[in-house]
C-alpha cells in the first residue's frame, strides 16, 4: 500500500524528534558525567594538596559528596557578589559543618560567666582620642608566626599563649613561642580540659599558678592529650602577673586594650570555616565556640572597619591565617560575639 506524501513527512518528523530528544538526553548524561568526573579530579587533586586519606572507598565516596556540596555553597556564594568577603576551598572542604564544629571549635563553648575574675581595666582612662587610627602587633615583632592547633579543641590555649607572646615581647624586647602543649597537658584541674575544651581566663590563672610557661620547642605541641611533663614544664621561659577582663559588650573598651596589647577574645566560629579573605560581615551568631586573638584594628580601603584576628588553623585557612572581622557593629556584642568576652594577661 502507498503511503501519501504527508503521512510520510509527519512519520519522518517524529523520527527526527525522537532522535533528537534522544541525543538531548544522552549529551545530557554525557555532560552530567563530565561533570562528575571532574568534581572526582577535583577531589583528587584536593586530597594530594592537603594530605588527606580515607580508611575505605566508601568513606572516600562520602567524602567526595560533602566536598561537592561544600564548593557547590562556596562558589554561590562567592558568584553573588554582594559581601565584603569570599569563601575558598581550604582544608575543611570535606567536613560537614557539624564535623567542622566538632573538631575545630572549643566543644565545651564558652560559659557565660566562665572563671572571669577580673582584677580591673587598666586601660579604662585611656582616651578614645588618643588612640592611633590602626593598630598591626605584627608590625612591632610582638605575634609568633601563626600556628595550627589541627583536630584538637584546644583553641582556648592558643589563644592565651598568643596573647601572652605579645605582652612577653612588649615588656622584654623578646618574641618567644611559647608552649600551648603544656596547657593541654598540665592545666587540667579546673574549668580547661585539653582538647575537650577550655577558657583563656582559666589559662591565664593556670600560668600564674605555674609560675610561667616553658617553650614551644622545649614542650612541642602533639595535638593530642598527653600526660603532664614536669620535668619539661619546670623550664620556665616567660611568664606574667595575673590577667584583666575588659568589660563586656563594649567594642569601644576592647580598642582601647588592642592599641595596648594583643588580646584574648572568644567568638562564634559558625561562619569561619571557608573563610578565605575580605573583612568579614552581615549576619554572624553570638553562641561563643572558639578562641582568637585579637592583635590589631584598622580600616580597609573600601572604609569598612575591622578587627585582625589571629587563629589556630595554619596559614592555608583565611588570609595567610588571618580573618579580618568588622568592627563598631550595630549589636554591642561585636560582630561574631567578639566583644563579649575578651581578656589578657599582664606583667
Amino acid at each position: 500500500m502507498a503511503i501519501s506524501k504527508p503521512v510520510l513527512l509527519a512519520i519522518l518528523c517524529c523520527c527526527i524528534c525522537s532522535y533528537h530528544s534522544a541525543a538531548v538526553v544522552a549529551a545530557g548524561e554525557l555532560a552530567g558525567g563530565d561533570a562528575a568526573a571532574a568534581m572526582a579530579a577535583r577531589h583528587e587533586r584536593w586530597m594530594a594538596q592537603y594530605g588527606r586519606e580515607y580508611k575505605d572507598a566508601a568513606e572516600k565516596a562520602r567524602r567526595l559528596e560533602v566536598f561537592r556540596a561544600n564548593v557547590a555553597f562556596i562558589e554561590t556564594f562567592n558568584a553573588g557578589g554582594k559581601s565584603t568577603y569570599w569563601l575558598g576551598v581550604n582544608q575543611f572542604a570535606d567536613l560537614t559543618g557539624e564535623e567542622f564544629r566538632a573538631t575545630m571549635t572549643n566543644k565545651k563553648g564558652f560559659s557565660a560567666n566562665g572563671v572571669r575574675a577580673s582584677t580591673g581595666f587598666r586601660y579604662e582612662n585611656v582616651s578614645a582620642d588618643a588612640l592611633p587610627a590602626s593598630v598591626d602587633w605584627r608590625t612591632k615583632g610582638a605575634v609568633t608566626p601563626v600556628k595550627d592547633q589541627a583536630q584538637c579543641g584546644c583553641c582556648w590555649a592558643f589563644s592565651a599563649v598568643a596573647a601572652m607572646e605579645g605582652i612577653v615581647k612588649l615588656s622584654t624586647g623578646k618574641l618567644i613561642s611559647l608552649s600551648e602543649q603544656e596547657l593541654v597537658d598540665c592545666d587540667v584541674h579546673g574549668d580547661d580540659h585539653g582538647c575537650e575544651g577550655g577558657e583563656m581566663d582559666g589559662a591565664f590563672q593556670f600560668i600564674v599558678s605555674n609560675g610561667g610557661l616553658t617553650t614551644e620547642s622545649n614542650y612541642p605541641y602533639t595535638a593530642a592529650d598527653g600526660r603532664c611533663k614536669a620535668a619539661l614544664a619546670a623550664n620556665v621561659a616567660a611568664s606574667i602577673r595575673g590577667y584583666e577582663d575588659v568589660p563586656a559588650n563594649d567594642e569601644a573598651a576592647l580598642m582601647k586594650a588592642v592599641a595596648g596589647q594583643p588580646v584574648s577574645v572568644a567568638v562564634d566560629a559558625s561562619s569561619f570555616q571557608f573563610y578565605q579573605g575580605g573583612v568579614m560581615a552581615g549576619s554572624c551568631g553570638t553562641s561563643l565556640d572558639h578562641g582568637v586573638t585579637v592583635v590589631g584594628y584598622g580600616t580597609a580601603s573600601d572604609g569598612a572597619k575591622y578587627w585582625l584576628v589571629k587563629n589556630s588553623w595554619g596559614t592555608t585557612w583565611g588570609e595567610a591565617g588571618y580573618v579580618r572581622m568588622e568592627k563598631d557593629v550595630d549589636d554591642s556584642r561585636g560582630m561574631c560575639g567578639i566583644a563579649m568576652q575578651p581578656s589578657y594577661p599582664t606583667v
